[in-house]
């Protein structure tokens, strides 16, 4: 694990990420800018798709800032999408309505090397994303911090090979079958990020989330050559600039590993994560059912009680241990905060 570097008290956020206890924790919600909102869904539509809006830099920008507007968020998490890294290295990408997103040509469909020597990644179409950073940042105060994020190399992989999200047979089948392409593409798709959550730093992130949603699927040997290896390499890169969040979805009795051996500065845990067994000094982030948030009522106070309960007496962001449910009510929000802040 790394040691977080040392950090200005201006944000209760950034205090925990530097090890420091708050209580109440800060608190921010996975996928807190979204279609639940109804501001959110007006902009949406203003722009005709999600590609172009978080491509329209003050619209991003706007979507970003308006779940910080209405509940007073520790943190603002960056508008924008994993799949913008594939995006920059030259697939083709579209978000279709009721479909997800489509990455083409799906990289299963060619000999991995052929598929990456006819690609040209092109860091200037990110620009985009960075100039939201820096818009955001001049537009919040001091003790709301700016979270930047991008994918995990491994989570993005499964994606470019299938061209589509949660078909992991093709990058899993590409792992064993042709090791050395899928290397190649892991180690591409490495270089990108670093460079681009670099680039979200400089612009006024102040600390950054590697989203590796689909680690769960892994065994342990492979959960180590695609999930923690690249992820210490991003690390190794950038935590010097700034705290880096790691959180690896499902990675279950890898968690230890994953925290001991990417130097990630905290760890962000899904919903059956069990924290037992890991260091105490270790920030941790999450853990809240995003289900129980949907069900709102006593439901949602009790978990938001067995969380609080499960994390005392350690650095903790109160956060879901996924994205927030598009069908969840804003009220049930404002309940979680009210149980939180009292």
């Amino acid at each position: 694990m790394a040691t977080a570097q040392a950090i200005p008290a201006s944000s209760p956020l950034l205090d925990v990420l530097a090890g420091v206890r708050h209580d109440p924790p800060p608190v921010w919600l996975m996928r807190q800018a979204g279609r639940y909102l109804p501001e959110y869904r007006e902009l949406r539509a203003q722009k005709g798709g999600f590609l172009e809006l978080l491509l329209d830099a003050p619209a991003a920008a706007e979507v970003t800032l308006q779940p910080v507007r209405r509940f007073g968020m520790d943190a603002a998490i960056l508008f924008s999408d994993i799949l913008v890294i594939p995006w920059a290295m030259g697939q083709a990408l579209a978000f279709e309505a009721g479909e997800g997103p489509r990455l083409t040509p799906a990289l299963k469909d060619a000999p991995l090397m052929l598929a990456l020597s006819a690609m040209t990644t092109e860091a200037g179409k990110l620009a985009p994303v960075i100039d939201t950073v820096r818009r955001v940042r001049a537009s919040l105060g001091a003790k709301t911090a700016l979270i930047g994020f991008a994918g995990g190399p491994w989570t993005v992989a499964t994606y470019m090979l299938a061209g589509q999200g949660g078909a992991l047979e093709a990058a899993r089948l590409a792992a064993y079958q042709d090791a050395l392409g899928f290397r190649a593409l892991i180690d591409r798709i490495t270089n990108v990020t670093i460079g681009y959550l670099a680039a979200q730093i400089a612009a006024g992130a102040q600390a950054v989330q590697i989203f590796d949603s689909w680690s769960g699927v892994l065994p342990p040997a492979e959960f180590e050559r695609w999930v923690i290896r690249p992820t210490r390499q991003i690390v190794a890169a950038i935590s010097h600039l700034a705290p880096v969040i790691g959180f690896p979805r499902g990675a279950g009795q890898n968690l230890l590993r994953y925290a001991e051996e990417t130097g990630v500065h905290a760890l962000g845990l899904d919903e059956t994560a069990v924290p037992d067994g890991l260091p105490v000094t270790l920030p941790l982030q999450g853990n809240l059912d995003p289900v129980a948030l949907l069900a709102g009522g006593e439901a949602l106070d009790r978990a938001v009680d067995q969380c609080l309960a499960r994390f005392a007496g350690r650095p903790h962001i109160l956060n879901l241990g996924h994205g927030i449910d598009k069908d969840t009510p804003i009220a049930h929000v404002e309940q979680l905060l009210k149980r939180l802040r009292g």
